[in-house]
């Protein structure tokens, strides 16, 4: 299924890999045959000399052809000139980045998958002040893990990322050699008006009470299946990012050899791709081996009733003059701190339509503050552990679902008790993935999690980072229609 045949390290145990409607049961192996365990992953060296990079992210509308240049422009929100922007720096060096909003409302900016210090998390009356029009509001944090990141808003975020407003940010450092190539992959859906370029609603009641409202046209890197060459029969790294609101798909790689690196930017011993299923959030990065000269692979999306192409290799130039296997050497381990398994604390999270159906009431007068109402719902469809967020906005923030220690190790328990998918995601740590009721995986570093329908699911982690951390579903329709919380780390 993903062009893995030939090489008898890789090794697949079992895999069902079903349609739009079903739900996948997906298993890795290792490249190790005969028992052998997965490769150690080396440890990493110390950051060299810190480096201070410093950006500016001005957020305003910016036309696009996304329709294809001769179609009608789309109103994008972005940050930069460019659609994309992409910020590069290395473990230990320090970004400062100054957001200036020329936007007609407020925003802010989320360091998604950043361990950083809680008033730089940009989450508006939680842990900053919103950056009202025509304001500015500088971040600056030291980036302690190496890997692949993204940012974005994190109030009326379900337009302002469904315009466009999000970023990359990529840590170098991770690789004890280079590849040949090094792409970005970012899967990102558009509803769009197909004769006007314009935006159509964004959310939906009937979207938002359920898998979520789709887009109309699909993009990798802001255009339909791009082609890009690559250096003909050598190891390219591939680092694909589900920037979309809604969105799960299922990633995999036709016609070439291909493995998983790293999950959610932290690295894993590599271990062959079959497919893997991604939420709104989530990140893989993959070593592909290029096509021989000529031809081509294809990134694929399984999660349909056919393959969905995402971008298409072409192997380009001459090929290496002696072939190797595809054995790719492992990224240096993640430097997180290990969770104490046999003294943490276990914490039960049930994720599931909320017990209640409610909507919230106009004030009297028939009014509601621009800014409040950013950042608030006026209908409510999912809870966590019974409780919803955010009908009065992220400045009326309700009790938190948890109140950890500083310094202690815990596991949350997560149960998925409804009939749809949520990818977790915890702000301001990263935790280790450890069992399943239902989803196969390897043991592995993250910052969400995706909950297939009734999963239970451990993870663990040690809350080394104080302040109030943002905990919830990245369906942003479910996030903003009750699906979210915080805990507290003190």
């Amino acid at each position: 299924m993903t062009g893995m045949h030939g090489n008898p390290a890789f090794t697949r145990r079992r895999v069902l890999v079903g349609g739009a409607a079903t739900v996948a049961v997906l298993s890795v192996g290792g490249f190790a045959t005969g028992g052998r365990p997965p490769k150690p992953l080396p440890e990493p060296p110390a950051p060299a000399a810190p480096t201070t990079h410093r950006h500016s992210l001005t957020a305003a509308e910016r036309p696009v052809h996304l329709l294809g240049p001769d179609r009608p422009a789309s109103p994008l929100w972005t940050y930069g000139d460019a659609p994309l922007t992409a910020i590069r720096a290395r473990r230990g060096d320090v970004l400062e980045a100054r957001l200036e909003n020329r936007l007609a409302e407020h925003t802010s900016v989320h360091w998604h998958g950043i361990r950083l210090p809680n008033a730089m998390d940009g989450v508006p009356y939680m842990t900053q002040p919103p950056v009202l029009p025509g304001e500015a509001f500088d971040y600056r944090f030291t980036l302690p893990d190496t890997g692949t990141f993204f940012f974005h808003p994190h109030c009326n975020t379900v337009e302002q990322v469904g315009r466009g407003l999000a970023g990359v940010l990529v840590v170098d450092g991770d690789a004890p050699q280079p590849y040949a190539a090094d792409l970005l992959c970012l899967l990102k859906d558009w509803r769009l008006d197909q004769a006007t370029g314009r935006f159509l609603d964004f959310q939906t009641d009937a979207g938002a009470a359920k898998a979520g409202t789709f887009g109309t046209l699909r993009s990798t890197n802001f255009a339909a299946a791009p082609v890009v060459r690559v250096p003909a029969g050598r190891d390219v790294r591939v680092r694909v990012l589900n920037l979309d609101v809604t969105r799960i798909s299922q990633v995999g790689v036709m016609d070439a050899e291909a493995a998983v690196i790293a999950i959610d930017g932290n690295a894993v011993s590599p271990f062959p791709l079959v497919a893997w299923r991604m939420g709104p959030a989530m990140r893989l990065d993959l070593v592909v081996r290029a096509p021989a000269p000529g031809a081509s692979a294809r990134v694929v999306d399984y999660f349909a009733k056919e393959p969905v192409t995402l971008m298409t290799l072409v192997g380009d130039g001459a090929a290496p003059g002696t072939a190797t296997d595809f054995d790719p050497a492992p990224l240096f381990a993640p430097a997180l701190p290990e969770p104490d398994l046999r003294n943490a604390e276990t914490l039960p999270f049930v994720f599931s339509s909320t017990a209640v159906d409610q909507t919230i009431e106009t004030p009297a007068g028939g009014t509601i503050d621009l800014g409040r109402s950013l950042c608030l719902n006026t209908a409510t469809y999912w809870a966590i552990n019974r409780q919803t967020w955010p009908e009065r906005g992220h400045e009326f923030p309700p009790p938190p679902l948890a109140e950890l220690k500083l310094g202690r190790s815990y596991v949350f328990e997560l149960a998925n008790v409804s009939p749809h998918m949520h990818p977790i995601h915890l702000h301001g740590h990263s935790f280790k993935v450890l069992d399943s009721n239902k989803v196969e995986r390897p043991v592995h570093w993250a910052d969400t999690v995706l909950l297939t329908p009734k999963e239970r699911a451990r993870i663990a982690f040690v809350a080394d980072n104080p302040g109030r951390w943002m905990f919830h579903c990245h369906i942003i329709e479910h996030q903003d229609t009750g699906m979210m919380g915080y805990v507290t780390v003190a």
